[in-house]
């Protein structure tokens, strides 16, 4: 059984090919996925694919960090608002992306730290995007360090050093298809990381691994991953598939 813990399968509108996205998951025993919101919109989207694979499918909620705009606070009161009569399982994806805009980093800041808080009044893990936005992330996480704060640094892509800081502040390491690319140095950062750190994702449609890299991803997909990080530990597929998917039973409690 494997757990993706981070798609945005339910991107997919056309309901014929969400239903053979879902049904080559299921082939794939690709059968715990985890959904992320990013603004209000896609609220009904999560909904509606957690609605129709309840035991498969799981909701997040949160405000993606390039979804912070000038009315931020008015969005994160209505996404806040929905979490009362939603059934979700961490806060995300939220953080901070200094790729494409540098200018909100401060308003980025604030809702970040803002839905951390929200994580800690319901006892919920965070999911957090990063960026060019790693010492940004840290100056937040290390202000906000307790007890409650855990969860998952989503598309991990840093190197040794943050993948250290990051689990001792708690957190466990997102791998996906970049780690199958030849250029990307990730395989070799996770040699020296436990596999009791790591979950696995595809971050659909987005990031395809090799041999799909360039073209539009699926949680179908997450095998190749998991068969590469079984050359990165040296065991089986299925012990991949073990521990990785009771970590994320140990983040997301479900």
């Amino acid at each position: 059984m494997l757990t993706d813990t981070h798609t945005h399968l339910y991107y997919e509108t056309d309901e014929e090919k969400l239903t053979l996205l879902m049904q080559r998951c299921l082939d794939n025993q690709v059968t715990r996925l985890f959904l992320p919101n990013v603004d209000i919109a896609s609220i009904a989207q999560v909904d509606s694919l957690v609605n129709k694979y309840p035991d498969h499918c799981f909701a997040m909620a949160g405000l993606h960090p390039c979804e912070v705009r000038e009315d931020y606070e008015e969005v994160l009161d209505q996404i806040c608002e929905s979490i009362v009569d939603r059934q979700i399982y961490a806060i995300g994806e939220i953080g901070i992306d200094l790729h494409w805009d540098k200018t909100t980093l401060e308003i980025q800041k604030t809702a970040f730290r803002e839905q951390i808080n929200w994580a800690k009044d319901l006892d919920l893990p965070i999911v957090i995007h990063c960026r060019e936005a790693f010492d940004e992330i840290f100056e937040v996480l290390d202000a906000e360090k307790d007890e409650k704060l855990r969860g998952i640094f989503h598309c991990f892509t840093g190197n040794l050093e943050q993948a250290n800081r990051a689990i001792a502040l708690g957190f466990y390491l997102g791998i996906g298809g970049v780690v199958t690319y030849k250029k990307s140095g990730l395989d070799e950062v996770l040699k020296d990381v436990l596999l009791s750190r790591i979950v696995l994702e595809t971050d659909s449609p987005y990031l395809a691994p090799v041999p799909f890299r360039g073209k539009p991803n699926e949680s179908s997909y997450l095998v190749y991953i998991a068969e590469k990080l079984s050359e990165i530990y040296q065991v089986s597929v299925e012990e991949i598939a073990k521990v990785t998917t009771a970590n994320s039973v140990s983040i997301f409690n479900i």
